[in-house]
């Protein structure tokens, strides 16, 4: 051949033979570059082939220049495609006199957009699970990290656990005495003082709810509209308010949802511009569950109860080492049965004191020796029960309970 070239020209590009993958649709340019001595006499033709198969002089596009020391001659040839059917890939090779490069075209499926969907859409899903448990979970969460964890209020002088406000109106007495009270003290185990005297009267804190709220770990008032009518929140509810900060940390407020959007006193708005400082629930139809988001979030605005295995009292009262019966809760001391009112007694619990036992009377015959060993096994078993010392009765401190024992004698019944 009449451009073959004493010395082969070198290649410059591709530096190796080179692999494309690439996908259906794609357009490519395929650079052969090549470097040779000017002080050869020939004149290198790039010829381009696919799969050995010659694509024609027309192919390609090719420039030659001089290189920089003007003592070499440089080589460019591009090959355009563009890559629409399977039958455009295959091995391309660039022919310049006697060196080659080869160019390999591989397809590859395009990646789409229905993985990214998939995973956006996933992501989506996971995102509003957890955002729907949290709403649900939310407060069970909160409740079993505080009970768990939460801090303790023990040992501050304190006999109940909240100071519970109301009015007199009938509606609210049951919703206190036969809901709240019973849910708080028998399902959560809370001790609660129920008053329902107006807190504030005349604007100001009187001494007996100074000295009973100082003895509450919370106050918590059922706002009814009942409630709104007191004269204390009609002239200054504002300042009853900070007044009741003073007295309570964070005080809870129990609105109903019935009366909620029909209340247009003021004092439903301010509590909501306090929300930091105030505990503001809505009793709704639903929360008459024992599982509702009402009482999870009251017990959530109440302090942590204490639970000791095997004690048989009060965690208060043991931990601060009364060991008054009268203090004490299932108290083994007497022998009594169960409550018959939940207020208090409503009479005698048992013979708690009997009196002492006839004299025994012998030689009677047989009748009267029966008597007698009958009257021997009535002394041995009261001889057997426990005795209460009565000696320090008038010094004990009575006002952790409000249903007291009745303590009489069989003389007395």
């Amino acid at each position: 051949m009449a451009d073959l070239c004493s010395v082969p020209p070198e290649i410059l590009v591709p530096a190796a033979n080179e692999t494309l993958e690439l996908a259906l649709g794609s357009q490519v340019a395929l650079n052969c570059t090549v470097r040779w001595v000017a002080a050869e006499r020939c004149e290198p033709v790039p010829v381009w082939t696919k799969d050995g198969q010659w694509l024609g002089s027309k192919s390609s596009q090719d420039t030659a220049w001089f290189a920089q020391n003007a003592s070499e001659w440089l080589l460019t040839s591009i090959l355009q495609l563009n890559l629409t059917h399977d039958a455009d890939f295959g091995v391309f090779a660039c022919w310049v006199s006697n060196a080659t490069a080869t160019f390999t075209l591989r397809r590859v499926e395009a990646a789409g957009h229905m993985p990214a969907v998939l995973a956006a859409l996933l992501v989506l899903a996971l995102l509003v699970l957890l955002a729907g448990l949290y709403v649900r979970c939310r407060l069970s969460v909160l409740l079993w990290y505080r009970n768990h964890y939460g801090e303790l209020e023990i040992n501050d002088g304190k006999l109940y656990d909240a100071y519970v406000s109301h009015a007199t109106a009938p509606d609210d007495r049951k919703f206190v005495h036969f809901i709240v009270k019973p849910q708080l003290e028998n399902r959560y185990g809370y001790k609660l003082f129920l008053d329902e005297q107006t807190i504030l009267p005349n604007s100001e804190p009187s001494a007996d709810l100074i000295m009973n709220v100082s003895r509450c770990r919370r106050l918590i008032v059922v706002l009814s509209v009942a409630y709104l009518e007191q004269e204390w929140c009609n002239s200054s509810f504002r300042e009853g308010l900070w007044r009741l900060l003073e007295l309570s940390k964070k005080p809870i407020f129990i609105v109903f949802e019935s009366q909620y959007r029909e209340i247009t006193h003021p004092a439903i708005s301010l509590l909501k511009q306090h929300r930091s400082t105030v505990t503001l629930l809505v009793w709704r139809a639903g929360s008459m569950t024992p599982s509702s988001d009402f009482w999870k979030e009251l017990c959530l605005a109440l302090p942590r109860k204490v639970s000791f295995q095997g004690t048989m009292g009060d965690p208060q009262t043991q931990l601060q080492e009364d060991k008054d019966p009268m203090l004490t809760l299932h108290s083994s001391y007497l022998d009594s049965g169960g409550d018959l009112h939940p207020d208090g007694d409503l009479g005698l619990r048992g013979c708690v004191f009997r009196s002492p036992p006839p004299p025994r009377i012998s030689g009677l015959g047989a009748p009267m020796a029966s008597a007698a060993g009958t009257t021997e096994d009535t002394q041995r078993q009261d001889s057997q029960r426990p005795e209460l010392d009565m000696s320090d009765l008038g010094l004990r401190n009575y006002g952790a309970r409000t249903d007291f024992y009745c303590l009489v004698t069989e003389d007395d019944i």
